[in-house]
């Protein structure tokens, strides 16, 4: 019977740890920052023709800027309120 417990437990572990890993906020915030870093290089070596065809609106600065934003928010919040894996106490029978 403890060989069965063990076996449980070692599940559960891998269990919570690919929930840890595989959480959605940070796989959203992830690309984000990574998608706003990109955008916003972009719009920081914009050219004067770029910024004329968007009526000198830089909107890949912006864009990249809020994306940016939005990926440290998801990743925060993350940060603040990690994943809690319920664990069940075995039942004693």
């Amino acid at each position: 019977m403890s060989e069965l417990q063990n076996e449980v437990s070692e599940l559960e572990r891998k269990s919570a740890t690919a929930a840890r890993l595989f959480d959605i906020r940070r796989i959203i915030g992830g690309l984000f920052v990574v998608y706003g870093i990109i955008v916003t290089i972009a719009g920081i070596t914009a050219s004067d023709a770029d910024l004329k065809k968007a009526e000198d609106i830089n909107i890949n600065l912006w864009t990249g800027l809020g994306m940016l934003a939005l990926g440290l928010f998801f990743l925060g919040w993350l940060w603040l309120r990690p994943t809690v894996v319920p664990t069940e106490e075995p039942a004693d029978e």
